[in-house]
């Protein structure tokens, strides 16, 4: 049998121009939604970017500067994460805490501030010596107002677990030499090597043999050298009062 022509197949098959005609409007339809969506790649480009949190990280240690005891903790941050003092009100810049970075002449911090003025001028003269070889002294601590130091004991209290053992650490409020603004912790190890090395030119010792930071101002130093230390405050006979 001759094979038909196209109108006869035309013909022969009715609904075949019809869903072709189907076809053709569903092929135009898919094309549409895709030309109006966009590619993957484009839908994926246009979405707004993630964010980085806010939120503030924890700054890191100063590095050359020691593990900071009981006696010796204070707020690294002036507005935040600072101790709760015993009436449960915020110890901050006022009570004496400086931030880390600190030096011996920055006046805006009553911890530098409110230091007995000679012990003051004998570190600021023997900082600027040091400054000069690179050296600078960071301050971990100064004066503290008794709530502060208050703070401080019974931390220490809670981490050695008594009173006695405390007290080779931190002196009560009555008696500190840092509440009186005798004392100075310095935080940095290379300034605490200078001072070893250099302190006693200018009045300036280490009074305890397990706190190497800690420096009062012993005038007669200049002339006789610094005495022999303590082996900790508690053997120191001001801390008996």
């Amino acid at each position: 049998m001759p094979s038909s022509t196209p109108a006869q197949t035309a013909r022969h098959h009715p609904h075949s121009t019809i869903l072709s005609a189907l076809a053709v409007v569903a092929v135009v339809a898919a094309l549409a939604a895709v030309g109006g969506c966009g590619s993957p790649a484009e839908v994926s480009a246009a979405a707004p970017p993630r964010v980085a949190s806010t939120t503030p990280r924890p700054s890191p240690s100063h590095p050359s500067r020691p593990s900071r005891t009981s006696d010796e903790r204070v707020g690294a941050d002036a507005d935040a994460d600072r101790p709760e003092g015993p009436t449960g009100g915020a110890l901050g810049v006022a009570d004496g805490s400086v931030p880390d970075g600190a030096t011996v002449f920055d006046d805006q911090y009553p911890a530098v501030a409110n230091l007995d003025p000679d012990l003051l001028g004998a570190l600021r003269t023997a900082a600027t010596a040091a400054k000069r070889t690179g050296v600078e002294f960071e301050v971990n601590s100064g004066w503290r107002s008794r709530a502060y130091q208050e703070q401080l004991l019974d931390e220490a209290i809670s981490t050695y677990g008594s009173r006695t053992a405390a007290a080779r650490w931190v002196a009560t409020p009555a008696t500190s030499p840092h509440v009186s603004g005798d004392a100075v912790d310095i935080g940095n190890s290379d300034a605490t090597a200078w001072l070893t090395k250099h302190g006693a030119e200018y009045g300036l010792c280490q009074i305890f043999r397990n706190e190497p930071w800690h420096f009062e101002l012993r005038p007669h130093a200049v002339d006789r050298g610094c005495p022999v230390r303590y082996a900790d405050p508690s053997h120191d006979p001001r801390m008996q009062q």
